[in-house]
Protein backbone atom coordinates (compact mmCIF):
# COMPACT_ATOMS: atom_id res chain seq x y z
CA UNK A 1 0.00 0.00 0.00
CA UNK A 2 3.19 2.34 0.21
CA UNK A 3 3.57 4.55 -2.83
CA UNK A 4 6.92 4.73 -2.68
CA UNK A 5 7.49 1.41 -3.77
CA UNK A 6 5.14 1.87 -6.27
CA UNK A 7 7.33 5.51 -7.39
CA UNK A 8 10.66 3.30 -7.14
CA UNK A 9 9.06 0.53 -9.67
CA UNK A 10 7.87 3.24 -12.06
CA UNK A 11 11.75 4.90 -11.29
CA UNK A 12 13.01 1.23 -12.58
CA UNK A 13 10.92 1.01 -15.53
CA UNK A 14 11.78 4.36 -17.01
CA UNK A 15 15.66 3.81 -16.44
CA UNK A 16 15.58 0.23 -17.92
CA UNK A 17 13.25 1.84 -21.07
CA UNK A 18 16.41 4.54 -21.58
CA UNK A 19 19.08 2.18 -21.10
CA UNK A 20 17.13 0.04 -23.95
CA UNK A 21 16.96 2.25 -26.03
CA UNK A 22 20.26 4.12 -25.86
CA UNK A 23 21.40 0.76 -26.44
CA UNK A 24 19.57 0.14 -29.20
CA UNK A 25 20.81 3.27 -30.63
CA UNK A 26 24.61 2.14 -30.65
CA UNK A 27 24.17 -1.59 -30.84
CA UNK A 28 22.28 -1.51 -34.49
CA UNK A 29 24.04 1.07 -36.12
CA UNK A 30 27.16 -0.40 -34.94
CA UNK A 31 25.89 -4.28 -35.56
CA UNK A 32 24.68 -3.21 -39.54
CA UNK A 33 28.47 -1.55 -39.83
CA UNK A 34 29.79 -4.48 -38.90
CA UNK A 35 27.59 -7.08 -40.87
CA UNK A 36 27.29 -4.70 -44.07
CA UNK A 37 30.37 -2.60 -44.44
CA UNK A 38 33.49 -3.59 -42.18
CA UNK A 39 35.24 -5.60 -45.27
CA UNK A 40 37.87 -7.84 -43.77
CA UNK A 41 38.07 -5.79 -40.37
CA UNK A 42 35.14 -7.68 -39.31
CA UNK A 43 36.34 -10.20 -37.15
CA UNK A 44 38.81 -7.85 -35.71
CA UNK A 45 36.52 -5.26 -34.84
CA UNK A 46 33.11 -7.89 -33.85
CA UNK A 47 36.18 -8.72 -31.44
CA UNK A 48 36.57 -5.32 -29.96
CA UNK A 49 32.98 -5.02 -29.48
CA UNK A 50 33.32 -8.45 -27.37
CA UNK A 51 36.01 -7.43 -25.34
CA UNK A 52 34.54 -5.50 -22.52
CA UNK A 53 32.31 -8.46 -21.77
CA UNK A 54 35.45 -10.00 -20.63
CA UNK A 55 35.77 -7.45 -18.25
CA UNK A 56 34.28 -7.81 -14.98
CA UNK A 57 30.82 -6.09 -13.92
CA UNK A 58 32.46 -4.31 -10.61
CA UNK A 59 35.68 -2.84 -12.55
CA UNK A 60 33.44 -1.36 -15.34
CA UNK A 61 31.12 0.16 -12.84
CA UNK A 62 34.26 1.69 -10.58
CA UNK A 63 35.23 2.77 -14.15
CA UNK A 64 32.37 4.64 -14.30
CA UNK A 65 32.27 5.98 -10.80
CA UNK A 66 36.04 7.53 -11.22
CA UNK A 67 35.55 9.09 -14.60
CA UNK A 68 32.10 10.82 -13.33
CA UNK A 69 33.24 11.65 -9.59
CA UNK A 70 33.21 15.45 -8.34
CA UNK A 71 37.60 14.88 -8.92
CA UNK A 72 36.95 12.78 -11.85
CA UNK A 73 38.40 12.22 -15.38
CA UNK A 74 35.52 13.90 -16.96
CA UNK A 75 34.79 17.09 -14.81
CA UNK A 76 39.20 17.59 -14.82
CA UNK A 77 38.40 17.67 -18.97
CA UNK A 78 35.71 20.20 -18.62
CA UNK A 79 37.18 22.38 -16.36
CA UNK A 80 40.87 21.98 -18.02
CA UNK A 81 38.65 23.24 -21.19
CA UNK A 82 37.22 26.04 -19.32
CA UNK A 83 33.75 24.52 -20.61
CA UNK A 84 32.87 24.49 -17.06
CA UNK A 85 34.09 26.33 -13.66
CA UNK A 86 32.95 23.56 -10.82
CA UNK A 87 32.48 20.14 -10.95
CA UNK A 88 29.15 18.65 -12.37
CA UNK A 89 26.98 17.26 -9.18
CA UNK A 90 24.67 15.37 -11.60
CA UNK A 91 26.94 13.49 -13.45
CA UNK A 92 27.08 11.20 -10.52
CA UNK A 93 24.53 9.85 -7.62
CA UNK A 94 22.11 10.61 -9.94
CA UNK A 95 19.82 8.72 -12.65
CA UNK A 96 21.45 9.45 -15.53
CA UNK A 97 24.84 7.75 -13.90
CA UNK A 98 22.92 4.74 -13.91
CA UNK A 99 21.60 5.12 -17.19
CA UNK A 100 25.21 5.32 -18.58
CA UNK A 101 26.39 2.61 -16.68
CA UNK A 102 24.27 0.19 -17.39
CA UNK A 103 24.08 1.44 -21.23
CA UNK A 104 27.70 0.62 -21.23
CA UNK A 105 27.52 -2.97 -19.53
CA UNK A 106 24.54 -4.35 -21.53
CA UNK A 107 24.96 -2.04 -25.07
CA UNK A 108 27.08 -5.87 -26.01
CA UNK A 109 24.24 -8.02 -25.22
CA UNK A 110 22.03 -6.51 -27.55
CA UNK A 111 24.37 -5.53 -30.27
CA UNK A 112 25.06 -9.36 -30.05
CA UNK A 113 21.51 -10.69 -31.09
CA UNK A 114 20.96 -8.10 -33.61
CA UNK A 115 24.42 -8.02 -35.36
CA UNK A 116 23.48 -12.10 -35.75
CA UNK A 117 19.90 -11.39 -37.01
CA UNK A 118 22.00 -9.16 -40.14
CA UNK A 119 24.58 -11.92 -40.86
CA UNK A 120 21.23 -13.82 -41.79
CA UNK A 121 19.58 -11.15 -44.13
CA UNK A 122 19.95 -12.92 -47.56
CA UNK A 123 22.10 -11.05 -49.29
CA UNK A 124 20.63 -11.85 -52.42
CA UNK A 125 17.88 -9.70 -51.25
CA UNK A 126 19.39 -7.07 -50.83
CA UNK A 127 21.26 -7.25 -53.98
CA UNK A 128 17.59 -7.76 -55.91
CA UNK A 129 16.31 -4.61 -53.98
CA UNK A 130 19.40 -2.68 -55.39
CA UNK A 131 18.89 -4.01 -58.68
CA UNK A 132 15.09 -2.69 -58.83
CA UNK A 133 16.19 0.66 -58.08
CA UNK A 134 15.35 1.35 -54.77
CA UNK A 135 17.98 3.39 -52.56
CA UNK A 136 20.14 1.90 -49.80
CA UNK A 137 17.51 3.98 -47.50
CA UNK A 138 14.81 2.03 -49.19
CA UNK A 139 16.38 -1.27 -49.15
CA UNK A 140 17.50 -0.53 -45.50
CA UNK A 141 13.76 0.21 -44.42
CA UNK A 142 11.91 -2.40 -46.67
CA UNK A 143 14.51 -5.43 -46.80
CA UNK A 144 17.25 -5.23 -43.62
CA UNK A 145 15.19 -3.82 -41.12
CA UNK A 146 11.66 -6.52 -41.31
CA UNK A 147 14.23 -9.20 -41.33
CA UNK A 148 16.44 -7.80 -38.55
CA UNK A 149 13.52 -6.65 -36.31
CA UNK A 150 13.69 -10.91 -34.27
CA UNK A 151 17.28 -9.55 -33.10
CA UNK A 152 16.29 -5.95 -32.39
CA UNK A 153 13.61 -7.94 -29.84
CA UNK A 154 15.57 -10.11 -28.38
CA UNK A 155 18.46 -7.30 -27.99
CA UNK A 156 15.70 -5.06 -26.47
CA UNK A 157 14.37 -7.69 -24.11
CA UNK A 158 18.25 -8.42 -23.03
CA UNK A 159 18.56 -4.73 -21.91
CA UNK A 160 15.24 -4.29 -20.34
CA UNK A 161 15.08 -7.42 -18.39
CA UNK A 162 18.32 -7.25 -17.18
CA UNK A 163 18.21 -3.66 -16.28
CA UNK A 164 15.27 -3.97 -14.56
CA UNK A 165 17.25 -6.52 -12.20
CA UNK A 166 20.18 -4.54 -11.91
CA UNK A 167 21.26 -3.40 -7.99
CA UNK A 168 25.04 -3.10 -8.34
CA UNK A 169 25.23 0.15 -10.60
CA UNK A 170 22.69 1.88 -8.79
CA UNK A 171 24.09 1.46 -5.57
CA UNK A 172 27.50 2.53 -7.12
CA UNK A 173 26.67 5.30 -8.91
CA UNK A 174 22.85 5.94 -8.65
CA UNK A 175 22.86 7.92 -5.10
CA UNK A 176 19.50 8.29 -3.38
CA UNK A 177 17.84 9.51 -6.72
CA UNK A 178 19.01 6.68 -8.64
CA UNK A 179 17.59 3.70 -6.57
CA UNK A 180 15.89 1.30 -8.17
CA UNK A 181 13.29 -1.57 -7.26
CA UNK A 182 16.34 -4.34 -7.19
CA UNK A 183 18.07 -2.37 -4.38
CA UNK A 184 14.94 -1.96 -2.59
CA UNK A 185 14.70 -5.87 -2.54
CA UNK A 186 17.84 -6.21 -1.12
CA UNK A 187 17.65 -4.14 1.98
CA UNK A 188 14.14 -5.10 2.70
CA UNK A 189 15.87 -8.86 2.81
CA UNK A 190 19.40 -8.06 3.93
CA UNK A 191 18.80 -4.77 6.54
CA UNK A 192 15.05 -4.48 7.10
CA UNK A 193 14.45 -8.21 7.37
CA UNK A 194 10.92 -7.86 6.06
CA UNK A 195 10.62 -11.11 3.88
CA UNK A 196 7.48 -10.96 3.44
CA UNK A 197 7.52 -7.39 1.52
CA UNK A 198 10.44 -8.05 -0.21
CA UNK A 199 9.02 -11.31 -1.89
CA UNK A 200 5.78 -9.54 -2.08
CA UNK A 201 7.59 -7.15 -4.86
CA UNK A 202 9.98 -9.47 -6.45
CA UNK A 203 6.91 -11.59 -7.12
CA UNK A 204 5.75 -8.10 -9.02
CA UNK A 205 9.12 -7.89 -10.53
CA UNK A 206 8.98 -11.77 -11.64
CA UNK A 207 4.89 -10.88 -13.20
CA UNK A 208 6.36 -8.01 -14.83
CA UNK A 209 9.65 -9.64 -16.37
CA UNK A 210 7.11 -12.80 -17.00
CA UNK A 211 4.66 -10.53 -18.82
CA UNK A 212 6.99 -8.67 -20.99
CA UNK A 213 9.13 -12.14 -22.22
CA UNK A 214 5.98 -13.57 -22.87
CA UNK A 215 5.11 -10.81 -25.18
CA UNK A 216 8.42 -10.27 -26.74
CA UNK A 217 8.24 -14.04 -27.69
CA UNK A 218 4.98 -13.67 -29.88
CA UNK A 219 6.65 -10.56 -31.22
CA UNK A 220 9.86 -12.82 -32.38
CA UNK A 221 7.73 -14.99 -33.57
CA UNK A 222 5.64 -12.83 -35.47
CA UNK A 223 8.60 -11.49 -37.68
CA UNK A 224 10.36 -14.40 -37.89
CA UNK A 225 10.44 -15.37 -41.63
CA UNK A 226 10.99 -19.22 -41.61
Amino acid sequence: NNPVYFQVLLRSMRIAASVTLASLLLGYPLAYFLSFHSGPRKELLYQLVIVPLWVSYLVRGYAWKTILGSDGVLNGFLQYLHITHAPLEFLLYSPFAVILTLTHIYTPFVFLPIYASLEHVPRNLVEASQDLGCSPWQTFRRVILPLSLPGVIAGATFAFVLTLGDFLAPLLVGGSSGIMISNVVVSLFSAAYNWPLGAAISLCMLVVVVMILFGTERLEKRFTVS
